[in-house]
């Protein structure tokens, strides 16, 4: 029960700092369940990041799943998904009854405009770290190129990029390339 608490109150915290969407919460992800906690390594992190991005359903969500029932089965998927929707609910539901009073104000405005700004900072910073603990080789580095290269160039679904870095990592390694 310990345990399951520790999941929703964790996932909890990560919620309530995801503005912004789920690309947001990687930084505060990484310190909250890798670096504080231990339950996953960055390595791991970033697959379920990857996973998360071709389900259906919002990242954050899914890998708050994931990492959950990893820790805790069943029930600790369930309260870290409960825990990371959890703040957004209370928060959504209080700004939604005055949200139509304010939002012409030009603070609010630039209040926006200001947290859209820290995303990006929150977004790349997670870039960076996601960075470090991928891209290890020059071949990790060429499926890197390719993916870029065609996400900036191309109009496809992200589960295309991660099914093609899938297939490539596996025909690396079997044609006896260095782990990707």
């Amino acid at each position: 029960m310990r345990m399951l608490w520790e999941l929703f109150i964790t996932f909890a915290k990560v919620g309530v700092m995801t503005f912004g969407g789920g690309y947001a919460m990687l930084p505060i992800l990484q310190r909250e369940v890798v670096e504080g906690k231990g339950w996953a390594s960055d390595e791991e992190l970033t697959d379920y990041f990857a996973i998360g991005q071709c389900t259906p359903g919002i990242i954050a969500v899914n890998t708050a799943t994931f990492i959950g029932q990893k820790q805790a089965g069943f029930w600790g998927g369930i309260m870290a998904t409960l825990g990371v929707v959890f703040p957004s609910i209370v928060i959504i539901t209080l700004l939604a009854g005055v949200i139509d009073a304010f939002s012409h104000l030009m603070w609010v405005q630039h209040a926006f405009g200001g947290i859209r700004v820290c995303v990006c900072v929150l977004i790349f910073n997670a870039v960076v770290k996601l960075w470090k603990s991928a891209v290890k080789d020059k071949w990790a580095f060429g499926i890197f190129a390719v993916v870029l290269v065609c996400s900036l160039l191309l109009d496809l679904s992200p589960v295309v990029y991660v099914l093609f870095a899938a297939v490539a990592g596996i025909v690396i390694k079997v044609l006896g390339g260095k782990k990707a």
